[in-house]
């Protein structure tokens, strides 16, 4: 079971086929995802409920110039961040989240999001996930290209709420 999480099944056919479909796009679809990850990360960096933000494009990264120098057209979707309040701020974040999915992939054309301490790393103990970096605070954003106000909206409410 440990193997299977944490390397995955062999693709079904169909699966291959849906992947494939997904891939051929994401070139055009990248310059979309890069420019609404670096709004909503600038979101997160001034808003009180959020402790910490890792994006690479933000100049407060230790990885900006390195960033800048290697991703040049953006840097990347994905964004972590860390939620005031911990575990339970966190459960509570992704119970509240109306747009963004609960889902562990990542790169999808949709916002997705995952807290790994109350789901793919649950079953370590606190030590392990912190020694994964999958910290209590920690949730992980995978940016898509919908309107980036109504990603940002829906992570303002959910952290409201949190």
């Amino acid at each position: 079971v440990t193997m299977l999480r944490d390397l995955g099944a062999a693709l079904s056919p169909f699966n291959a086929f849906l992947f494939l479909q997904g891939l051929e796009t994401l070139h055009v679809r990248m310059q979309r995802h890069c420019e609404n990850a670096m709004k909503v990360a600038e979101f997160l960096e001034a808003h009180s409920r959020v402790s910490w933000v890792n994006y690479p494009g933000l100049k407060s990264s230790p990885y900006y110039q390195l960033a800048g120098k290697y991703l040049p057209r953006g840097q990347g979707a994905i964004i972590g961040f860390g939620i005031k309040g911990g575990l339970e701020a966190g459960k509570k974040f992704i119970c509240s989240v109306k747009l963004l999915s609960h889902l562990a992939n990542v790169l999808d054309a949709k916002s997705l999001v995952i807290h790994p301490a109350s789901t793919t790393h649950q079953q370590l103990s606190e030590d392990e996930q912190r020694a994964t970096g999958a910290t209590p605070d920690f949730i992980r954003l995978s940016i898509g290209i919908e309107d980036v106000q109504d990603i940002i909206a829906d992570i303002d409410q959910a952290l409201k709420k949190s």
